[in-house]
């Protein structure tokens, strides 16, 4: 089966709301702007991708560096909503993988998260398969 392409996206500006507010009350100080455009800039650099596999986090402005989540190694996943986000139908989705370089993934102010983790999950589950990899809980470690 090849890989597919199943979402797209970048973190909201909503999550930046507030830097952005006090960009605006001190505006008249100039630099204010400056910090205002970069943090947007910054944000919009951020680029989720996730296919049929993997979750593809690239960041970075001048400089990028891509880090890659295979599916089939996320042990758990939550979703937040905080009350500004859920006005702008965003929210926080958090994966807790077993991957060494990314033990956990924050994809925040994501447009429609609740949709976005079901096909997470969905495909989370269609990758362990594939693998043949199931998650074992071991208490008192």
């Amino acid at each position: 089966m090849k890989e597919e392409t199943l979402w797209e996206g970048t973190t909201s500006h909503v999550a930046k709301l507030g830097t952005y507010l006090l960009c605006l009350l001190f505006c008249w100080l100039l630099v204010p702007i400056f910090v205002a455009i970069w943090t947007a800039i910054k944000l919009k650099s951020t680029r989720y991708q996730l296919t049929t596999e993997r979750l593809r986090i690239t960041e970075g402005i001048l400089s990028k560096r891509t880090e890659v989540v295979e599916l089939y190694r996320v042990r758990d996943m939550s979703l937040e909503k905080p009350f500004l986000y859920r006005i702008f139908s965003k929210g926080n989705i958090l994966l807790i993988t077993s991957d060494q370089s990314a033990p956990n993934v924050l994809m925040e102010a994501v447009p429609d998260a609740d949709q976005l983790m079901d096909v997470l999950r969905k495909h989370v589950e269609v990758c362990r398969d594939k693998k043949r990899v199931r998650e074992i809980g071991v208490d008192g470690f």
